[in-house]
């Protein structure tokens, strides 16, 4: 273990730059706010690579923007070098840590329980044959490990897809009016739909001017719900709960980094001790796809195509990128929904029906229990890949595995997993006073779960909370300009 710390960089590396009075030139400390979206001119398309000036970055800005310069190119200058001159990048090696690959693991592991569940619910309604159904999931996974590595790869942040549950869940009822081919070529022009989306930029033009403090309320309503099952499941697996938690706890006062770590440790050792646990037996094989070539048909196009499009990009993309900037990054979102939807694209043939920005399981991996440095949280998202590229290769195996977890423990490690990004989420929604009301409308509508015309709970957040956001400032710019009439 020993070994590894020195490899991955030890809790007590991570803190000498503060101890010295201050965080590393280049470098935001952890303890200082999320930076927002609003505002944030310089990625307003574009990455730091296209046009921007080398040289230091300003304090205290957040993470993500300069990291998008090529491996090898400096974000700044640092300690004893000319301002402008490129500064060396530390290795993967450097980098790595053993809480940022279990937050990628626990990621893969969230995300492959429940969504997949609603892909297989799709494959059923289509008619989909046993080879197609393993060639959807071994689309959807492979897919999400090569997005999430390179982009996490290239742009030094903790970037991290996932196939669209929400747009599973819109084939669950339409998938069967259509046939096969006809579903693979509403997937393909439904990724290049979304790609030309990005390629504009309006997408993320739009969010920039979403308040910071309602991006985080939203983040926050989107984890309610699994801080919530994390305690109900106190009823049927009491033991697993309480033993995740003292354990998280205990850990926590001295190397926060392990924290959730031991935790998952804990509730498994605690599972497979409980009496009564059935262990199915689980088929292991390699998963081939299937191609299927696809058919293109104006009622396709718009019955399944356009509706893919938007659910995804209102309910994965939208807070997908909220995400990212509630926990400090500054995302380029014409690459990231560029390259989802290329590759989504790409993957159609295939059974793939969409790629997109997580954002629920987006969380574990961007948080400080990822690590405490924002700049090394990206190996998250490496290892986030690599789980996925193995889950895609035993598709089927993948499949059986999952459906014989007990619910109670991906609901007792997620929970865990979350609870710190939760916390802090919630804490920035209500650091404003003034656009609290707003924050907490949108915190509500998003922890409400509800679904509107096929649109999920986090969108209608965003919606909502801006509605009041604006409705407000509009009340409070009619005041003043009373009062000095």
């Amino acid at each position: 273990m020993a070994t590894a710390e020195q490899g991955a960089g030890s809790d007590t590396a991570d803190e000498a730059p503060e101890a010295a009075g201050g965080p590393a030139p280049g470098v935001r400390s952890a303890r200082e706010p999320a930076g927002g979206l609003p505002g944030e001119e310089a990625v307003a398309g574009r990455s730091s690579r296209e046009g921007a000036p080398a040289g230091p970055r300003p304090s205290g800005a957040p993470v993500g923007q300069p990291s998008d310069a090529r491996p090898g190119e400096g974000a700044g200058a640092g300690p004893g070098e000319a301002e402008g001159a490129p500064a060396p990048r530390r290795g993967l090696s450097a980098d790595a840590s053993l809480s940022a690959v279990l937050a990628g693991l626990i990621t893969v592991v969230v995300s492959c329980s429940g969504p997949l569940l609603v892909v297989l619910a799709a494959a059923t309604a289509g008619r989909l044959t046993d080879a197609q159904t393993a060639s959807w999931v071994w689309a959807a996974c492979v897919g999400s490990g090569v997005t999430s590595a390179a982009l996490s790869w290239w742009t030094r942040m903790p970037v991290i897809t996932a196939f669209s549950t929400p747009g599973a869940a819109v084939l669950v009822g339409s998938l069967g009016d259509y046939t096969y081919p006809e579903a693979v070529g509403a997937f393909l022009v439904s990724g290049l739909l979304m790609a030309l989306v990005g390629l504009t930029g309006v997408f993320g033009q739009l969010m920039r001017r979403v308040p910071p403090g309602i991006v985080a309320a939203m983040l926050a309503g989107v984890l309610f719900s699994f801080g919530v099952d994390l305690f109900t499941a106190l009823d049927g697996a009491p033991l697993p709960v309480l033993a995740a938690l003292a354990t998280y706890l205990a850990v926590k006062q001295r190397s926060p980094r392990y924290a959730v770590a031991w935790a998952l440790i804990a509730a498994v050792v605690a599972t497979a001790v409980a009496p009564g646990l059935h262990t199915p037996s689980v088929a292991v094989g390699l998963t081939l796809p299937v191609f299927t070539a696809p058919e293109f048909t104006l009622s396709a196009v718009v019955g399944l195509a356009v509706p893919l499009a938007v659910v995804t990009m209102a309910s994965q993309n939208a807070p997908g990128l909220g995400v990212l900037a509630a926990c400090g990054y500054r995302p380029n979102d014409r690459l990231l929904i560029t390259a989802t939807g290329l590759a989504s694209t790409a993957l159609a043939p295939l059974g793939g029906h969409a790629v997109n920005l997580a954002a629920i399981t987006a969380a574990i991996s961007t948080g400080e229990e990822a690590h405490r440095d924002p700049d090394r949280r990206y190996v998250a998202g490496l290892a986030c890949g690599v789980f996925y590229l193995l889950a895609g290769v035993g598709g089927a195996a993948l499949v059986g595995l999952f459906a014989a977890l007990p619910p109670h423990l991906i609901a007792v490690i997620a929970g865990v997993a979350l609870l710190a990004t939760f916390s802090s989420s919630l804490a920035q929604a209500v650091a404003d006073e003034p656009g609290r009301d707003a924050a907490v409308v949108t915190f509500l509508t998003t922890a409400s779960g509800v679904t509107l015309g096929g649109i999920g709970s986090a969108c209608w957040g965003l919606v909502l909370g801006l509605v009041t956001h604006l409705a407000l400032n509009a009340r409070r710019g009619c005041g003043r300009r009373r009062g000095k009439a």
